[in-house]
């Protein structure tokens, strides 16, 4: 007697082996990453300008199609994330060893001309990250500040194909999660003074917030950030005593959150 296991497993096997992949519209799945940092108080976004059509001179998230098979280019991406910091090496040569997480994935009709292109967008954070390198089908790669890429770029950087809206989202997810986890520790190195904490929202929100309140919340925020008892070497503005130095406290979610004020 063949049990319903078996039953269904040779179901399986008939199906795939009369299943015919070609029946169907050809798609292709790519990878964009928007990797993010702050530099001198300025949000900065990395782009890269594309040597080759379509879209050749525009400029573009550092991104590639996924490797559905092995082949001359290289081996298959075992997963999405890993085709991710594939193509980041390859166009900037930038670390990889950062903090990534999925943004949203892009499908609309038009958005590639060569094909339909379905697009899972990253995003990459990290502190005063270094100057890129050209990379592979790029004529040049740079750190353009959020500020020049608002209403649909300026005429120096033109983004190509989707990418104003995929940053427009990176943007806002950025700013979103600063009201409610600890991620604006991850554009700062390991030890950090209040100030600089401070600093980072202020890049990311793009206003300024009142210094007394803003200690006060950071300091009432369990398990925000973690004092280590060490004073920075030099004192605040003005030359007044040296602040105390801090490291991330390893909560994820803040409670209470840091809510943005109106504009």
């Amino acid at each position: 007697m063949v049990d319903d296991g078996m039953r269904r497993d040779a179901a399986e096997r008939e199906f795939l082996a009369a299943y015919d992949p070609h029946a169907y519209a050809p798609v292709a799945v790519t990878v964009d990453v928007v990797a993010m940092t702050i530099r001198a108080g300025e949000p900065l976004v990395l782009l890269v300008r594309r040597g080759a059509s379509p879209q050749q001179g525009r400029w573009a998230l550092p991104g590639g199609f996924v490797r559905a098979e092995d082949g001359p280019a290289g081996p298959a991406d075992p997963d999405l994330p890993d085709a991710a910091l594939r193509v980041l090496a390859e166009k900037t040569a930038l670390p990889t060893t950062l903090h990534l997480e999925q943004l949203g994935t892009y499908g609309a009709r038009d958005r590639d001309p060569r094909m339909r292109v379905f697009s899972v967008a990253y995003m990459l954070l990290a502190p005063d990250l270094p100057d890129p390198e050209q990379g592979r089908d790029t004529a040049e790669a740079a750190w353009v500040p959020w500020r020049d890429l608002g209403h649909g770029g300026t005429a120096r950087y033109e983004p190509a194909f989707d990418h104003t809206r995929i940053i427009a989202d990176a943007v806002e997810r950025a700013r979103a999660k600063l009201e409610y986890t600890s991620l604006a520790t991850a554009f700062l190195p390991p030890v950090f003074t209040i100030t600089d904490l401070r600093e980072v929202y202020e890049a990311v929100w793009g206003r300024p917030l009142h210094a007394a309140n803003f200690h006060r919340k950071i300091l009432a925020a369990p398990g925000f950030v973690r004092d280590t008892g060490e004073l920075a070497d030099r004192g605040g503005a003005g030359g007044g005593r040296r602040p105390r130095l801090y490291r991330a406290g390893g909560t994820a979610a803040l409670h209470p959150p840091l809510l943005r004020s109106a504009p």
